[in-house]
């Protein structure tokens, strides 16, 4: 459930484009699918053609399709309104609800008998409106959430609305979702990008996904029209589970570089001065570390422990303050300046690793 990418009909892309960006995204894992089928810009005489076709092959190959859904989506696909089964046959797992039904119809469409999953708009729920969805029983085991993106510059939401709006979801264990853009082909018709989060418009697919993976986001969408290869594997190889910090590498030493190449949790007795990796000192399998670059620490170096440290040789932390030198520790990478946002999100129990950037 955490990667997808978007698909416009009848917009930006030829149908052979778009079933190509379907078998090279199904081939790398990708399981969700969002469309729209309420754009103004698009041709609508090709993109009723082509939805079937696309939809049915994404059916086969058993991914979540997401789709908008509004009162006019039904009479476009030629249902009647809140035929929900119609939806499922045609392959839609997850309808999105953009706008046109009450809390009193959502919930019970929450309550559907054929499977179908409710997506809120996550941008723009309230707790107010909660306050009226709740009183009507929706089966919120059936309702997840994702946030808007922004095709325009300046209007994508902060992290703070983002953290505000996912805390409001937490409560009733709703899944948040969001997107990033593709620097490949932009959607029409301004191609200024689709994120979620302004911070992102302009970043790499990797780098802002990992951002939103780290802020509680279960699913991580490209927004673009095409996305190319590298970033689909850009993606699809990303842990979301696991926050990932590229860092500068200050030794040769094949101990620890195999040190440095694990996934670690950070402890729950959560240190003042360092982030404490809990595993690092269990995988020494008799190696033994040499004093090596033990030379003042500054924050945001990654330090491992030597012999001299007896126990507590091989223990790795990421330093959260400026510290004098100390004969026992070794310094022995460091977080790139552009990572240091993300050491905030690492809390007790959080996993991270490392990407060295100058292999």
């Amino acid at each position: 459930m955490n990667y997808g990418f978007s698909v416009y009909f009848g917009l930006d892309n030829t149908k052979e484009e778009n079933i190509q960006l379907l078998k090279d995204a199904h081939s790398l894992g990708f399981s969700r699918i969002f469309t729209s089928l309420h754009i103004p810009e698009a041709n609508y005489e090709v993109l009723k053609k082509e939805v079937r076709e696309f939809f049915a092959l994404a059916k086969e190959y058993d991914m979540d399709i997401i789709s908008d859904i509004s009162p006019n989506t039904f009479k476009f696909l030629d249902l009647e309104d809140m035929d929900l089964k119609g939806l499922k046959d045609m392959g839609v797992k997850t309808i999105r609800i953009d706008f046109g039904y009450s809390e009193e119809d959502i919930a019970k469409m929450s309550r559907n008998e054929y499977g179908i999953k409710i997506q809120l708009n996550a941008s723009t729920i309230t707790e107010e409106f909660f306050d009226k969805l709740d009183k009507c029983s929706p089966d919120y085991s059936n309702v997840d959430a994702l946030h808007n993106f922004y095709p325009r510059v300046g209007t994508a939401i902060s992290e703070e609305c983002m953290i505000n709006k996912n805390n409001i979801l937490k409560k009733r264990n709703i899944n948040p979702c969001a997107f990033v853009q593709s620097n490949n082909r932009k959607r029409s018709p301004l191609k200024d990008g689709l994120p979620t989060l302004e911070d992102h418009r302009g970043m790499d697919v990797r780098e802002a996904a990992n951002h939103l993976f780290a802020l509680g986001n279960k699913s991580v969408f490209i927004g673009d029209s095409l996305p190319s290869l590298e970033e689909l594997k850009d993606l699809s190889s990303l842990d979301p589970n696991v926050i990932e910090l590229d860092i500068e590498v200050k030794t040769t030493d094949k101990v620890m570089l195999r040190i440095l190449d694990g996934v670690y949790t950070a402890r729950t007795d959560e240190a003042r001065d360092a982030i404490r990796a809990s595993e690092s000192r269990l995988i020494l399998n008799g190696d033994v570390i040499e004093p090596f670059n033990t030379v003042n620490k500054k924050n945001g170096d990654i330090s491992i422990d030597n012999k001299e440290y007896m126990r507590y040789m091989g223990e790795l932390q990421i330093l959260k303050t400026n510290q004098n030198e100390d004969f026992r520790t070794n310094i022995v990478a460091s977080i790139l300046q552009k990572d240091f946002y993300l050491l905030k999100y690492i809390h007790g129990g959080k996993k991270f690793h490392f990407n060295r950037v100058n292999k």
